[in-house]
């Protein structure tokens, strides 16, 4: 009775393009609406209620839930209101037996998402369980329930697929119960879903995260203009083009040097990375071709310049932006061949200045504070031209995008207080109430951080120490496999 009269008092909206209009719309405390909807089961109008929320530190959603009067038909979904990441993402959950707190972690499946389980060869596709949010028990009981429903027909039509699929419910009710070793799958091109980190902040053992570029094919299923025909011409204007290009960078860097820049990536942007490298030295050549958007397929341009920064090697900085979507990205990558030897780069940060350090962060490196017990593997964050204070705050920022529930009413009390503390501690970093460390490692040595006086050796704080990459650091970078015998003759020859 309460929630009814609760909604009379709110002035119902009986078109879709109003709600879509008040959902948009920036405000904090948003109201419930009603919209009449075509009931699918039986024909008759039924209503659906609408209201925008937002999971702290996660996405803006649109929950939605429909209700016949007249068969009692009822569902509810989760969609998100908010932008698609420039990304997807994977997310991969190892699940041991016994371990009944795996099953409590909270899953946030977004419509366009696909989970799967491996060692069952089961997949719970996007059109399945779209947008909700439940655990990781609750989406495997669910898809056991969706199976066993139909089971009766199944047994009068299809006796054999009835009997496979009762051996098959067999085991996913042994993975639920946790009685079975499995991998839990969330794969999500849009990149909004999301599995709890238990361990937050902390690396959780058990879970890998990963992020991917979008293939065209995933850009057209999200709804994306993605033009065959404009791609395959600006396939030929590139190519037209990169012959000049190669030409000029092939005086600059060789014939290998050109190769590696035309083979680069463009995701780049603001005039804050020229402005932070340029205090070393200007680029010589802006040179301008162009790409594709990361966020939305569409074509853009891509401004590349390569320079030399003293105390550290070549640099390629990459700058784009796409007038289409807006999206802005920046990124930097190495120039020149892969060095002999990993680099491990330790600041002790006691001052302001320290704070002020210029930093070059590589997409290879990891980032260890010892005096948090945090450590970032490599690919957190990705390429980064920034300083000690802006890492440290784009590392506070990454955790809280990451790990969506870390202030919800869901967390309990003992972990929204260890969180709390975490982000107390981060805070003291930047105020420096007392020294800290910080450890950039990195395989590649790409990775840089600027030196406060003229000479590298005069500064005390900062120390470089070279090593030899382990068997597995190369596998990962995949240098075991590399061949270059036949690009050593060419150069000889």
């Amino acid at each position: 009775m309460e929630e009814n009269s609760t909604i009379q008092t709110v002035p119902p909206i009986v078109d879709v393009g109003s709600v879509v209009e008040a959902v948009s719309a920036e405000v904090s405390d948003a109201p419930l609406y009603e919209i009449e909807s075509l009931c699918m089961r039986c024909g008759e109008n039924g209503i659906t209620r609408f209201l925008l929320t937002i999971i702290p530190h996660f996405r803006k959603i649109l929950l939605s839930a429909f209700e016949c009067p007249h068969c009692g038909e009822r569902n509810n979904e989760v969609q998100f209101a908010g932008e698609i990441q420039p990304m997807g993402c994977i997310y991969v959950l190892d699940v041991p037996t016994g371990d009944h707190k795996m099953f409590t972690r909270q899953v946030v499946k977004s419509e366009s998402a696909t989970i799967k389980i491996p060692e069952l060869d089961f997949e719970i596709p996007p059109e399945s369980q779209r947008g909700s949010l439940s655990t990781v028990e609750g989406i495997l009981t669910r898809a056991s329930d969706a199976l066993e429903s139909l089971q009766e027909e199944r047994k009068k039509e299809a006796p054999d697929t009835a009997e496979a699929i009762d051996a098959f419910l067999v085991k996913l009710r042994a993975c639920a119960a946790g009685e079975m070793h499995f991998t839990f799958t969330l794969d999500d091109p849009t990149g909004n879903s999301f599995i709890e980190n238990l361990n937050a902040p902390s690396p959780d053992p058990s879970l890998i995260i990963k992020f991917y570029d979008r293939t065209p094919e995933q850009q057209a299923a999200l709804g994306y203009l993605v033009d065959k025909s404009k791609e395959v011409g600006t396939a030929k204007t590139s190519l037209e083009g990169s012959q000049d290009i190669t030409q000029r960078l092939e005086e600059r860097l060789g014939s290998v040097g050109a190769k590696a820049c035309l083979r680069a990536i463009a995701q780049a942007n603001n005039v804050e990375i020229v402005d932070a490298l340029s205090r070393y030295s200007a680029p010589e050549e802006v040179m301008t071709f162009p790409s594709t958007c990361g966020a939305c397929a569409g074509n853009c341009e891509c401004r590349m310049f390569v320079m030399n920064i003293p105390h550290f090697q070549e640099v390629i900085v990459m700058a784009s932006s796409c007038d289409s979507c807006g999206y802005r990205n920046s990124e930097v990558k190495p120039g020149g061949r892969i060095p002999e030897k990993g680099k491990r780069i330790t600041v002790q940060v006691k001052s302001i200045k320290d704070l002020s350090r210029d930093v070059i962060k590589s997409d290879s490196s990891s980032v260890e504070i010892p005096e948090l017990e945090l450590e970032l593997t490599s690919g957190t964050l990705g390429g980064l031209v920034t300083t000690v204070e802006g890492l440290i705050t784009n590392i506070s920022e990454s955790l809280e995008r990451v790990h969506g529930f870390t202030f919800g009413d869901s967390l309990e009390d003992a972990r929204k207080t260890k969180w709390k503390e975490f982000r107390a501690k981060i805070d003291k970093l930047i105020l420096l109430e007392e020294p800290w460390s910080l450890i950039i490692d990195d395989p590649l040595a790409n990775s840089f951080v600027a030196p406060t006086t003229d000479e590298l050796k005069d500064d005390t704080q900062l120390s470089f120490e070279e090593y030899e990459r382990s068997w597995e650091q190369n596998e990962e970078l995949g240098l075991n496999d590399m061949d270059t015998f036949s690009a050593d003759v060419a150069v000889q020859n």
